[in-house]
């Protein structure tokens, strides 16, 4: 079959050398445009144009999908298929356009974690399954019927990083399977709707995350906090704020914590308890909840013992709630 394929970062890029492994015709690959980045703004390109480039495949990089010139150009390279992994939404004027349809490769057990954060909010939401659907996609996000799906399990410390990177090696398998199934004329898609009805769902929706979602929020149980931290770790990350006694207030990055339990000093909540050497733990409702790998703006991520031999935390600081 003749492949176009659409996607921009390292998840898709593995996808595509997947597919192209097991030999299709990936006619041209579709990614966004370069743009600046980094603190010197050089240019920098999609890790599926990197892929594509070292493949020596034709790319395409649109500012506007509606572009005419852009979809006559997709409708003259005659492609069976349209293959898409982590990429903007589509107009109908493009995903309607191959014989064979559109197919998306999504991070969830859809019909839950619909949006652009599933593996993120899968793991907030302290998930202990996911894994990958492959639909055919339609006017709305995500809500295609189901062709593929692939369960993964999370394990009890595993961060949104590493569930990335399994998910990532899950899908180079999923998709060239689901290729050839509509290759092979087998795809027997099952509706969102009807399992929601049948199975009645509620569903849990995985919206992009901002900044402003990443402050983590004291007042929640230890668990809670434990599954958010390692939900943003290592990006976007969580953020926590500290104050000093001067009244001074450092914003934090925190990539990784752990549960403790309480002992009988431990009575004021949200208070910091730190030998300053070894530990820094903040005190819960329920728990404590030891920091263990942190970032102040302008330095690099650190284990807790080596950012408190530089900055002197004591017991008079306290969280931010």
């Amino acid at each position: 079959m003749r492949i176009v394929y659409f996607g921009t970062p390292e998840f898709a890029a593995s996808q595509l050398e997947a597919i192209l492994a097991a030999g299709y015709d990936v006619a041209t690959v579709i990614t966004t445009p370069d743009k600046p980045a980094g603190r010197g703004k050089q240019m920098h390109s999609s890790e599926v144009k990197e892929c594509a480039l070292r493949h020596g495949l034709p790319i395409l990089q649109p500012e506007k999908l509606k572009d005419e010139a852009f979809i006559e150009h997709l409708r003259s390279l005659n492609a069976d298929l349209f293959v898409v992994v982590a990429f903007r939404m589509l107009p109908e004027a493009i995903w309607s356009m191959p014989p064979k349809g559109t197919i998306n490769l999504h991070a969830s057990l859809l019909p839950q974690y619909r949006g652009a954060a599933p593996i993120n909010h899968a793991i907030i939401n302290g998930e202990t399954e996911t894994g990958l659907t492959t639909f055919i996609l339609d006017k709305e996000i995500d809500t295609g019927a189901m062709i593929m799906q692939e369960k993964l399990t999370i394990g009890e410390k595993m961060n949104a990083g590493e569930l990335h990177d399994a998910l990532m090696n899950l899908g180079n398998d999923v998709i060239v399977k689901t290729i050839r199934m509509i290759e092979e004329g087998k795809v027997m898609a099952k509706s969102q709707k009807a399992v929601i009805e049948a199975e009645n769902l509620i569903l849990k929706p995985a919206p992009k995350i901002f900044k402003e979602d990443c402050y983590i929020d004291w007042k929640k149980s230890g668990k809670e906090i434990y599954d958010f931290v390692r939900g943003l770790s290592p990006y976007p990350a969580a953020h926590a704020k500290i104050q000093n006694p001067s009244g001074e207030i450092l914003d934090l990055k925190i990539f990784a914590t752990e549960l403790a339990s309480k002992s009988d000093d431990d009575t004021t909540l949200y208070s910091i308890k730190t030998d300053q050497k070894t530990y820094l733990k903040v005190v819960l409702k329920d728990f404590c909840i030891k920091i263990l790998e942190i970032q102040q703006a302008g330095k690099k991520a650190m284990k807790i013992a080596e950012f408190l031999r530089g900055t002197r935390v004591s017991e008079d600081w306290k969280m931010v709630v």
